[in-house]
């Protein structure tokens, strides 16, 4: 089994501006799906994907973090449109 720390570390080397532009990664697993659950959190706004165990395997062997990275950038629009649509309101 993968190491928490050490798959929320691969995400921080995957995207280094995570941390730099407030955005904290954190990663649970989730015994009932028997998956990853990678969250992203920005002041108040909070995101989370499943990263299923495949992919989070290859992704710590080097082979492959394709899915990871998109769920990852996924997550990062999402948390931004979510701050401007807020701002577009005020």
């Amino acid at each position: 089994m993968i190491d928490r720390q050490a798959l929320c570390e691969k995400i921080r080397q995957l995207y280094p501006d995570i941390g730099q532009c407030g955005i904290d990664v954190d990663v649970v697993y989730d015994e009932a799906h028997k998956s990853w659950v990678v969250e992203l959190k920005k002041g108040r706004y909070e995101l989370k994907t499943f990263l299923e165990d495949t992919d989070a395997d290859q992704c710590m062997l080097g082979r492959q973090c394709v899915s990871l990275g998109i769920e990852i950038a996924q997550l990062r629009g999402n948390i931004e449109r979510m701050q401007a649509d807020e701002r577009g309101r005020v």
